[in-house]
């Protein structure tokens, strides 16, 4: 189909079923959807020219449970929300990719040099780059095609704008080029591989698993070669409640010391139990030791190890209060968690700047407004940045108010979780 028929298509039909299960029912904001697919379009057609094209959208992700417990081998809840990145992209016949964004500079990737580049390093043609080399690897087709993305993860927003985009690209070579077959675990793991690899940047597999498959997803990675991918069968807009992120718009410059830190401490943790990793004993194990240990690895850690511990298995304690359907249980278990983050775990704010407590403050209120009736929590890695709320209808008008009155109008981010990962859209 052309672009002057998509577009045509597009403006005149703003309840697109489709729509509906990326984006919600909100009439508002399914023709605020509209008008931005067809102006990516109609750039796509000023770049690129008239071609038959296609169109993809990759959601970002949100942390349920699970906080700092991955990179210890651990469980994790993520879901797929409703804020995403969109693409219209077609074959350009050759062995390049040329990509234009709403949110970088456009840039070309070819295909015939997938070794990683130092000078792509932390940039979006390194991921390009990376993703490609491995599919090829991997024995799948690859080829050059032209895109324009437009970018609807807010950056720093905590919902992992850079997962988002790689599982879209994987998402466009699997349609364009595969028929649409490769699943989406494997475009999840490639997506991390190129992050890892050529990229430069140290990550592990939630945040593609769950904008790559969608939905709620619990991912244990007692194997981390291997991690076990659990889809959880909820409906969430049942409930009657918003998730709703908060960018509390702290300072998130010199925080890499103290995300290196927390893991190793709860290695070292681990190491005098004869471990690599805290998944590897239990919280009774470092319960009897920590008396011998204390001043050997520091009371935080021991807090720390009790955190991944009890965190650990609050995560299968959300996963079946789901199933289960007890979503009172399931909430508490979410307040929970927020209380051993800031009790045990210590990553909301940082020490050696008390001054400036974003997350501290975003959460008393949150508890303020919220206490008995929803749920509240840190969100991501801490530190700054983001906290996580479940608030119901008739909080939410309130909610948003209070806090966008604390951090600044549009801080709150009311979301809801979104059954489908990285798609094509069929028009």
């Amino acid at each position: 189909m052309s672009n002057s028929k998509y577009i045509d298509s597009l403006i005149n039909k703003d309840d697109i079923t489709q729509f509906r299960e990326l984006y919600g029912q909100n009439s508002e904001l399914l023709h605020q959807q509209t008008i931005r697919y067809t102006r990516t379009l109609s750039r796509f057609k000023e770049i690129f020219g008239e071609k038959e094209v296609s169109f993809f959208s990759s959601p970002g992700r949100t942390e349920i449970g699970g906080n700092h417990t991955d990179h210890n081998h651990g469980r994790v809840l993520a879901s797929a929300v409703n804020l995403d990145n969109i693409a219209v992209a077609a074959k350009n016949n050759s062995n390049i990719i040329r990509i234009e964004s709403s949110d970088y500079p456009s840039f070309e990737v070819d295909l015939n040099h997938l070794i990683p580049q130092e000078n792509e390093f932390l940039t979006s043609n390194a991921l390009v780059r990376g993703i490609n080399a491995r599919l090829k690897e991997l024995g799948y087709t690859i080829g050059g095609f032209d895109a324009v993305i437009n970018g609807g993860v807010p950056k720093g927003s905590g919902l992992s704008s850079s997962a988002s985009f790689e599982v879209l690209i994987g998402a466009i070579v699997s349609h364009l080029f595969n028929e649409g077959n490769i699943d989406p675990i494997v475009i999840a793991r490639i997506g991390q591989y190129a992050e890892n690899v050529f990229f430069g940047k140290p990550c592990g597999l939630m945040d593609q698993v769950a904008c790559s498959v969608g939905g709620l997803v619990m991912i244990d990675f007692e194997d981390i070669t291997n991690p076990v991918v659990k889809k959880v069968d909820f409906n969430f807009e049942s409930t009657g409640f918003s998730l709703v992120i908060t960018d509390t718009r702290g300072d998130h410059t010199n925080l890499n010391d103290e995300y290196a830190v927390l893991p190793k401490e709860m290695k070292e943790v681990a190491a005098h139990l004869g471990c690599s990793v805290l998944r590897e004993t239990t919280l009774k194990k470092i319960m009897d030791i920590a008396p011998s240990i204390r001043k050997k690895v520091g009371d935080r850690a021991i807090l720390r190890a009790i955190h991944f511990e009890c965190e650990n298995d609050r995560v299968a304690d959300q996963v079946a209060a789901l199933e289960n359907n007890d979503f009172a249980k399931f909430l508490q278990l979410v307040v929970d968690s927020g209380h051993s983050s800031y009790m045990y775990n210590q990553n909301i704010y940082v020490p050696d700047n008390i001054q400036e407590q974003a997350v501290s403050l975003g959460l008393a209120y949150s508890e303020l407004v919220l206490k008995d009736a929803g749920a509240w929590r840190v969100h991501g890695g801490g530190f700054a940045g983001t906290i996580q709320a479940f608030v119901p209808e008739n909080l939410l008008e309130k909610y948003t108010a209070t806090l966008n009155h604390l951090f600044g109008a549009d801080a709150c981010h009311p979301l809801f979780i979104r059954q489908k990962g990285a798609v094509k859209l069929d028009f």
